[in-house]
């Protein structure tokens, strides 16, 4: 089950949870709108709640998401993602088109075990994200702040104001 009540998990403190998340929804108005991408920023934190990385989508291709940015910044084996947590202002994809890995599988493969996010993918590109589901059932705990969802909206206004 999504946690959204954050209180005091990992070491961290409400507060320092929506700091980080805040600088992710901040990284996603970088990216370069696109008709069919969603605006998203990520950030990832240590244990010791030093950043490892920063992405968002198309900050190196036009193809890159925010989570697989941040990662490929830090390599697979890097010895403190098991203890990280990843900041994103979307839930991450569960689902590619351009790649052959989701972000949800990246982010798995990572041994991550903490995942902290804004918004819910809306079924606008992806018919259901299971993002949120897939990082669950490997035990990866997940906690969502929509209370960043309206922020998150305005950066990808471009979008959203289609439907």
């Amino acid at each position: 089950m999504t946690t959204t009540d954050a209180s005091h998990r990992a070491g961290r403190t409400r507060g320092e949870d929506r700091e980080w998340l805040s600088t992710a929804v901040d990284l996603a108005w970088r990216c370069p709108p696109s008709p069919s991408a969603f605006n998203v920023g990520a950030v990832i934190v240590d244990a010791d709640d030093r950043e490892l990385a920063r992405g968002w989508s198309r900050d190196t291709d036009e193809t890159v998401h925010a989570e697989e940015s941040a990662l490929l910044r830090l390599g697979p084996d890097h010895p403190r993602l098991p203890g990280a947590t990843i900041y994103s202002s979307l839930e991450p994809c569960s689902v590619r088109r351009s790649r052959p890995a989701s972000c949800t599988q990246l982010i798995i493969a990572s041994g991550i075990r903490r995942v902290v996010f804004a918004w819910r993918e809306p079924s606008l590109l992806v018919e259901d994200c299971q993002g949120v589901e897939q990082l669950e059932a490997a035990g990866i705990e997940v906690i969502e702040f929509p209370e960043f969802a309206a922020q998150v909206q305005a950066a990808n206004a471009h979008l959203l104001r289609e439907q």
